[in-house]
């Protein structure tokens, strides 16, 4: 943590401005020594040239200075705006490395923030998470989380369950202070509304996963039905090949698209029939674990042939996983003569269009599902960690109702541990401490 660190904080490429980025103790000294400065007056744009340390000019640039504990990482650090493209960029990294900086590991910026305090865990995951943001709704989401949100959330169910724990311990190691007569009563309230307020954002937060990773968007029918111009339809251009021959598609073809403010990922899958061919098997097989991956199906049938074996097998997929996911039916080729029996799919409100001509009433119906319930003032887990944590914490909370109920208060307080511990992973580490400062000061014991 003593050592100075530099990197190129802009995106390799062309453009008019690169940044190169100093945190550390001998961060004002280097950019002094680059400059030629007397001075850097801390937070203030500073014009000047910038040289090696022979003294030849490398740049022009924009020089400022972040004064500990006042910056990114808590650290002095220092920005140098160059010019961009990667050369110039590159020699203002070189001499800050010639001048006692080393090149900083991969986060390693962000690393310092956290250990210095000026971040926390949910804070580093949002910021990382911004950078590849699929969606205007998520980006709002992060941006919130950059500025505390789920921390504030978090801390304020661990204080719960820290006053839950306190109560806890008073009882057994302080029975015969001056103690509430309903306690276990109020403890199990307070546990029921933990529980429900994190299963909500469990829930929600499971349900709304494709806002951060991006919306997967399978197509799936039996062979001829139009998946591949369908897919090319909505990428508006000829992505797939199109063929009158069965089994044309026999793997999975993935492409991204934007629609409205979400980026989806379109999955276009082979034909699902019973195939003889051992390639086409297999890529049946990636067809259904497609459907199981995906946060939306588009079942496609054509209008002008009569129902069949293997748009059955396709209703009984959608019979099977339209609880755990969402489904829009299809009924392409509407320009056609009509043969297939819509009764059969009726309950699920198919569309009718012809992909050929018209695609806007699916955009529509898939637009409405990534936005249905995609409230950006809702509380969210952004990433699989912190998923398995709170998942952690109330299985904690759910094994600790028995030993409350029966009085076996060790037990219980073990298990509120187990869960303060899991959902203060989410943020900070917890310490005992925390919980002796809880219970002394709200009960006044000891005196």
């Amino acid at each position: 943590m003593h050592e100075t660190i530099a990197a190129i904080a802009t995106a390799h490429g062309v453009g008019s401005i690169a940044i190169v980025r100093l945190s550390g103790e001998q961060s004002l000294d280097i950019a002094l020594k680059l400059s030629k400065k007397q001075i850097l007056q801390p937070r203030y744009a500073t014009l000047t040239s910038l040289h090696h340390e022979n003294g030849t000019l490398i740049d022009e640039a924009i020089v400022i200075y972040f004064q500990n504990p006042k910056s990114f990482t808590g650290e002095d650090v220092v920005e140098f705006q160059c010019h961009g493209g990667m050369i110039v960029a590159e020699s203002v990294l070189r001499a800050c490395v010639a001048h006692g900086a080393r090149l900083a590991q991969p986060g390693e910026f962000s690393k310092r923030a956290f250990l210095n305090g000026r971040l926390d865990l949910t804070q580093a995951e949002a910021i990382a998470s911004l950078i590849e943001a699929k969606s205007d709704d998520a980006a709002r989401v992060l941006a919130r989380q950059m500025k505390g949100e789920l921390r504030d959330y978090v801390e304020g169910i661990r204080d719960s369950l820290l006053e839950i724990l306190a109560y806890s311990e008073v009882v057994i190691d302080y029975a015969e202070e001056d103690l509430p007569q309903d306690v276990v009563d109020q403890i199990g309230h307070k546990l029921e509304k933990i529980t429900q307020e994190l299963s909500k954002t469990l829930e929600s937060s499971r349900r709304r996963s494709g806002l951060m990773q991006g919306f997967r968007v399978a197509i799936i029918g039996k062979p001829n039905v139009g998946k591949s111009s369908l897919l090319n339809a909505l990428l508006d251009y000829e992505r797939a090949i199109v063929s009158e021959i069965a089994g044309t598609t026999r793997d999975t073809i993935e492409e991204q698209v934007r629609l409205g403010t979400h980026l989806i990922r379109l999955v276009d899958t082979a034909g699902i029939r019973n195939a003889h061919d051992e390639i086409e098997k297999i890529g049946i097989e990636r067809s259904i674990a497609a459907i199981e991956n995906a946060d939306v199906v588009v079942a496609l049938f054509d209008h002008s042939r009569v129902c069949d074996d293997e748009d059955r097998e396709i209703i009984k997929l959608i019979e099977c996983f339209s609880k755990d996911k969402a489904f829009i039916c299809v009924l392409n080729k509407v320009d056609l003569p009509q043969s297939f029996e819509t009764v059969l799919i009726e309950e699920y409100s198919p569309i009718r269009l012809s992909c050929k001509s018209d695609t806007q009433a699916l955009v529509d119906a898939l637009t409405h599902i990534m936005d249905y319930d995609n409230d950006s003032e809702a509380m969210m887990l952004i990433s699989q960690r912190q998923i398995t944590a709170t998942v952690q914490a109330l299985s904690a909370i759910e094994e600790a109702h028995e030993p409350l109920q029966s009085g076996e208060l060790e037990f219980f307080s073990f298990h509120i541990n187990q869960a303060i511990r899991s959902i203060a992973s989410l943020t900070r580490p917890y310490e005992l401490d925390e919980m002796f400062d809880k219970m002394f000061g709200q009960f006044c014991l000891g005196k």
